[in-house]
């Protein structure tokens, strides 16, 4: 038997094999479980938004994806869609469980452009989500807040007015289920709405629907 042979057979090169064998098996099987999550998203919010236009980029290879979604339709109270969805690198076995226990969960990040803009501020966030970097509210420190419980969830409120109030109060009313919404903000001084969520396969439109019909009518009333 050749040195070469002798290698071969050593249980630590069989290892070494099986292990980059798991790896390779697990890049494509991470890959196309990422595309099926982006593409139930991104088809989800096309069924709502039914745009005039679109386009979407590739912002990540296999994790990032963004949509741009053009609503030119006379009377819409929308003229652009904005999602980016980030996910988690689950193509990359050895670098996975770090990434979600930093980051936990895949995100979706939509953008609404209001035609009019909103009267009031407004946020619904979740308890745990508001603790993550870059979900902080930046002007917190001028409106009224109070936390109130969504479901099995507790959310932080702020609002502006009781009138604000009311409404996503009685959105939570109509909606008893947040699902996999973890934020909701209406943002006048960018004239944009804004949702968080995550983006789990076939929930994305049964959750964002009705936060499109209803926040335009809560921006302006």
């Amino acid at each position: 038997m050749t040195s070469n042979e002798q290698i071969i057979y050593q249980p630590i090169f069989l290892l070494f094999v099986g292990i980059s064998l798991l790896l390779t098996l697990g890049y494509f099987w991470g890959r196309r479980w990422n595309r099926q999550i982006m593409l139930s998203a991104l088809n989800d919010l096309m069924s709502i938004v039914q745009p005039d236009d679109q386009t979407f980029t590739n912002i990540g290879g296999a994790i990032g994806h963004h949509a741009n979604l053009f609503v030119r339709r006379k009377g819409a109270p929308f003229s652009r869609v904005d999602a980016t969805i980030t996910l988690l690198p689950r193509h990359s076995w050895l670098y996975l469980p770090i990434s979600k226990f930093f980051r936990k969960y895949d995100r979706l990040f939509i953008t609404l452009y209001l035609k009019q803009p909103p009267r009031e501020e407004a946020h619904l966030i979740e308890n745990s989500y508001s603790r993550f970097m870059g979900s902080k509210i930046l002007n917190a420190g001028r409106l009224n807040h109070e936390t109130v419980a969504w479901g099995k969830l507790s959310f932080h409120l702020y609002f502006a007015s009781l009138s604000m109030r009311d409404k996503m109060l009685r959105f939570i009313g109509d909606n008893p289920d947040p699902g996999i919404v973890r934020h909701i903000a209406i943002v006048p001084d960018q004239k944009k709405g804004f949702v968080f969520m995550v983006p789990l396969k076939e929930q994305v439109a049964r959750y964002f629907a009705p936060i499109y019909r209803w926040m335009p009518a809560a921006s302006r009333e």
